[in-house]
């Protein structure tokens, strides 16, 4: 029997490709300073602090697939959306069944220009400004923890 469950299911988790996803580095100057604030949100299941991000979709750019996820998720207003990545995180995704498969996450800076306090998913989420540091310190991957740890140094003018 272990042999099986080994064989039928280990097995084929470990050799699964990786899946991808963009994710939106929300950010703005804290009202009182030049210090930047990075907006978190929670994850609808288990209310984790993270950011904004969702799966690519065809003939639409990861930056702008970013951009949409801010909106869908946390009621940003797009500013300035950087094209390119400001880095990338790998994470363990929980997919419908609880079968888990890594996946890589490109991360782009998104600058606030306004909140909605109305969106699609305004009722199942929470959503809060954080230092980079409260934000590096609130998630579990370690490669995000990096990055959102060390945004100040790299903060767009």
């Amino acid at each position: 029997m272990l042999k099986q469950v080994w064989t039928n299911l280990v097995l084929p988790l470990l050799g699964r490709p990786s899946r991808f996803q963009v994710a939106a580095l929300c950010h703005r100057r804290a009202p009182a300073g030049d210090a930047p604030e990075i907006l978190m949100i929670t994850s609808r299941e288990t209310g984790r602090w993270i950011l904004p991000k969702g799966w690519p979709k065809a003939g639409h750019g990861a930056a702008d697939m970013a951009a949409q996820e801010a909106w869908e998720e946390a009621g940003v207003r797009a500013g300035l959306v950087r094209p390119d990545p400001v880095g990338r995180y790998r994470y363990t995704k929980r997919l419908k069944g609880g079968v888990p498969v890594a996946t890589d996450v490109e991360v782009f800076a998104v600058e606030v220009a306004a909140l909605d306090d109305f969106f699609p998913e305004s009722a199942e989420r929470r959503r809060r400004w954080m230092s980079p540091a409260e934000a590096a310190e609130a998630v579990e991957e370690p490669e995000l923890k990096a990055l959102l740890g060390s945004f100040s140094a790299g903060f767009p003018a």
